[in-house]
């Protein structure tokens, strides 16, 4: 059987970011369990929160087994750094040799990845080659499948990485994501009945605009490829219970509905909802954001002769002042008509010191080359694991020295890979949790429920003209209209009156995906399709706030700290899509697209744009996760930091808990914690800051911080 365009794409998406790597002819043990782990996730079923866990998880594995035998690392598990877990671990003693201690902390890696990946994906849809990848990665590192001690102590590094599984495990089956029950939900329950998107014009039976509605298809292909008739429920609206890494106590809000809690995690408050007694039509941002994602529909065709140039001189830059601004703003960020937003790129490279060149594409092209580049799509490792994906290229690349956050001596590749896989797990399972709190709580729906349901209510421009009502859409010439009589693209009286669309045709207008191109033209907005596969339509969980917008954020905020750099080694990271090749559900893209960023920042700002051409999220959806992701490195960087304890920005040794200043950390120093304990921040002098991990107050985690730190001495 030949290649398939997904067998295609799943290759070109890890050769990808796959850079000359001539000066480094094999990886470390970390780096090929991630590489493992990334493969697990393509195949298992598409659950972005939970494969956010799974990453951060597995650093933590790693990173305590390096961090058990580094005289500076503080572990995370095994120290107490969860408040409501403990681990009775009586530590190690030190190691002179260095390489033996890498050995010990190699050991410990193959032994606790095995384990806990094993468990993890055993009940995984692509179990059957994922547990084999996984057994083959540990045998050829020496593992042995029958040792089981976890006597860390006298048996070194394979018992210790036992140890690490099985306290991870544990504490994964308490941390407040349902595993034990396959993280079901406990008690969400939609407000708004099934949309049958292959049987119903419009939206029928929405009951209330402003909830998300389940999406009913006679066949439901999740990414593992796995299909199943079933409506897909809400996946994780109860995720804001899940205990994370750095998140403060202090940033959590508590609201009830139908009497069960929800938690929001820096809320970020409502998105825009309509009131059809009292909106004002296209002004309206709930109108407006959502039709301007029909407006993006129509730019799905390379044959619409708009040309555009997608080079680092033209797009990225964006300032994120703009992040602040009210939904009714919006329109100062985004090209409602053109697509895009305003950045206006880079002068240079500063790495080359020249200017970028220019790549003029189709906008046709682009537009749906980044919808699925981006995308959860099938052999997809989810938003989370693709950041991942670009932290690898990016470590791979030749022109990158690995010094953390850029500054002090070179690290050995070993070394970079733990802290950074670390820091990135740790920041992606925080914006999970925070995105998905958000989601559950406001519970917000998707375009493809809007528009239907706006379609129905007709037109919002003309009150002279038929069908006017102030909750449909709008009118804008060139692009939509009113059937009227004797139209010949819609000769059916029954359409007279209806409102049409220049966009994206949708799956139907697709026989062979090989060979077919859907196109733009004039629909009926009640037949309007997302630009996805039709066995896949929209991501069965709330809109607002976009994950990958949170996400990608994040990321990009730790890429630039870690790195000591905004820029892509080199001045520019790049991803080819080959003419005729790359897209899974319809033909093309029609010539060669290098999509190309500057800055993790640039990447970033692309990926949320994808999300609006995609039919997925509407500017409401997509402005506050690209907020909410910036607040959530803030913490996870110094959270990470901190049990790292190599940054400047953070504790740089046993000294950050000297707040006596008298060369030791004791008794004394315990008398001044405790007297500003459940305080706002109180610097003490040159001795630094009982604030450890920088949320604002000192507390119980800063308490447990400083425990571990007790009866050391400063160097």
């Amino acid at each position: 059987m030949g290649l398939t365009k997904s067998h295609i794409l799943a290759v070109l998406c890890m050769l990808f970011f796959m850079a000359d790597t001539s000066a480094q002819t094999t990886h470390s043990i970390a780096r090929q369990w991630n590489e493992v782990l990334l493969d697990a996730i393509r195949k298992d079923k598409a659950r972005p929160t939970v494969h956010a866990r799974n990453l951060f998880h597995s650093s933590v594995i790693m990173f305590d087994a390096f961090a058990v035998y580094d005289e500076e690392a503080h572990p995370l598990l095994l120290d107490g750094g969860w408040v409501d877990y403990e681990v009775d671990f009586y530590g190690v003693d030190f190691v002179e040799d260095g390489e033996e201690r890498v050995e010990l902390v190699e050991e410990a890696i193959n032994y606790g990845m095995y384990r806990l990946l094993s468990h993890r994906f055993e009940e995984s849809p692509g179990a059957l080659i994922s547990l084999a990848e996984i057994e083959s990665l540990f045998l050829s590192h020496g593992g042995d499948i029958g040792y089981t001690s976890l006597d860390y102590i006298s048996d070194g590094g394979a018992a210790l990485g036992n140890f690490l599984a099985f306290n991870m495990i544990a504490f994964g089956l308490q941390d407040g994501s349902n595993e034990v029950n396959g993280y079901a939900n406990q008690y969400y329950l939609p407000s708004n009945p099934e949309l049958y998107i292959e049987l119903d014009a419009g939206n029928p039976g929405l009951v209330n605009p402003n909830s998300w509605q389940p999406i009913n298809l006679s066949e439901f292909i999740g990414q593992s490829g796995v299909a199943s008739v079933e409506t897909p429920e809400f996946l994780g609206p109860e995720w804001g219970n899940v205990m994370s890494f750095s998140i403060p106590e202090s940033e959590r809000s508590v609201f009830t509905r139908d009497g069960d809690a929800y938690s929001v995690w820096m809320d970020q408050g409502s998105p825009p909802l309509i009131d059809v007694n009292t909106t004002e039509g296209f002004e309206d941002p709930y109108q407006w954001g959502f039709s301007m994602v029909l407006r993006w529909s129509a730019h799905m065709d390379p044959a619409d002769g708009v040309m555009m140039d997608i080079s680092p001189s033209s797009i990225g830059n964006l300032s994120q002042d703009l992040f602040e601004l009210d939904y009714e703003d919006y329109d100062l960020i985004y090209n409602w008509e053109e697509g895009g937003d305003v950045s206006e790129g880079h002068s240079e490279n500063p790495f080359t010191g020249s200017v970028y060149e220019a790549q003029i594409v189709n906008r046709g092209d682009y537009s749906r080359v980044l919808a699925e580049f981006w995308a959860d799509g099938p052999d997809s490792e989810t938003p989370p694991g693709h950041w991942f994906v670009l932290l690898n290229y990016v470590s791979d690349h030749p022109d990158f020295t690995p010094r953390w956050h850029g500054e002090g001596e070179e690290l050995d590749r070993l070394e970079w890979d733990i802290l950074s896989y670390f820091t990135l797990g740790g920041t992606v399972h925080d914006a999970a949790i925070a995105a998905w709190s958000h989601k559950g709580w406001y519970d917000y729906l998707r375009p493809v429920s809007a528009l239907r349901w706006m379609a129905d209510r007709g037109q919002c421009t003309n009150p002279d003209e038929p069908s006017f009502n102030l909750a449909g859409l709008p009118l804008v010439e060139g692009w939509s209209d009113m059937v009227g009589l004797s139209d010949p693209l819609f000769p059916n009286l029954t359409d007279v009156g209806k409102t049409k669309v220049h966009a994206w045709k949708g799956p139907g207008y697709i026989v062979n995906p090989e060979s077919d191109v859907a196109g733009v033209d004039w629909i009926l907005a009640e037949n309007w399709w997302p630009y996805q596969r039709p066995s896949f339509v929209t991501p069965p969980f709330a809109g607002y706030i976009s994950g990958h917008s949170t996400f990608s954020r994040a990321a990009a905020e730790v890429m630039t700290v870690i790195t000591g750099d905004a820029f892509f080694p080199g001045g520019m990271g790049e991803f080819l899509a080959p003419q005729n090749e790359f897209l899974i559900f319809e033909d093309g893209p029609s010539q060669d697209v290098v999509l190309q960023w500057a800055t993790y920042r640039d990447a970033s700002d692309q990926c949320s744009l994808s999300r609006i051409w995609g039919g997925i999220h509407p500017p409401a959806d997509d402005i506050p996760g690209r907020r909410l992701g910036l607040q959530v490195a803030t913490y996870a960087l110094s959270q990470a930091d901190f049990f790292i304890n190599l940054s400047p920005s953070g504790p740089s040794n046993t000294c950050a808990a000297d707040l006596s200043g008298n060369g030791s950390i004791g008794v004394e120093d315990m008398l001044t914690l405790l007297s500003s304990f459940g305080t706002n921040v109180d610097d003490f002098g040159n001795s630094g800051s009982a604030d450890f991990n920088s949320d604002g107050i000192i507390g119980v985690d800063d308490m447990l911080a400083f425990l571990s730190l007790y009866g050391t001495t400063c160097p």
